[in-house]
């Protein structure tokens, strides 16, 4: 099972769904993963009830980083504001569907930190927001 979840991540590196930038986003964020330079933006597009109708990332780093995003990305899109709120390192590791490494693990949860201090209109992230 796992050389299938290593497909799907190797897969979302080298052909990101999600990758880009949105003109005029209604939240935005980005970090940096200071133990191995991945560097992350994510940008999120919402309706008038918060929902989130587009979201696009960008930046560079490993593919777990990279996968991550793509595939955190694919999963709040249609999401409000609030269910992106609840989010947890739990969600991301079901997403990825793999055991990782402590080092691993800073680079897998990077996006939820991203996204987290986004939709909470943070001027700076902390690991609190992964729990």
């Amino acid at each position: 099972m796992d050389d299938l979840y290593r497909e799907i991540i190797i897969d979302h590196y080298k052909n990101p769904r999600n990758k880009g930038k949105i003109g005029e986003s209604d939240y935005s964020f980005e970090d940096d993963n200071p133990l191995c330079g991945d560097h992350l933006h994510i940008d999120l597009k919402t309706d008038e009830k918060d929902v989130v109708i587009d979201a696009k990332f960008d930046g560079h780093g490993c593919a777990i980083s990279m996968s991550s995003a793509d595939i955190l990305i694919e999963s709040i899109l249609g999401k409000n504001i609030e269910e992106i709120k609840s989010l947890t390192k739990q969600d991301i590791l079901d997403l990825l569907g793999i055991e990782l490494s402590p080092v691993r693990l800073k680079c897998a949860l990077l996006s939820l930190k991203v996204v987290k201090a986004a939709v909470y209109n943070l001027e700076e992230s902390n690991e609190d927001l992964v729990a």
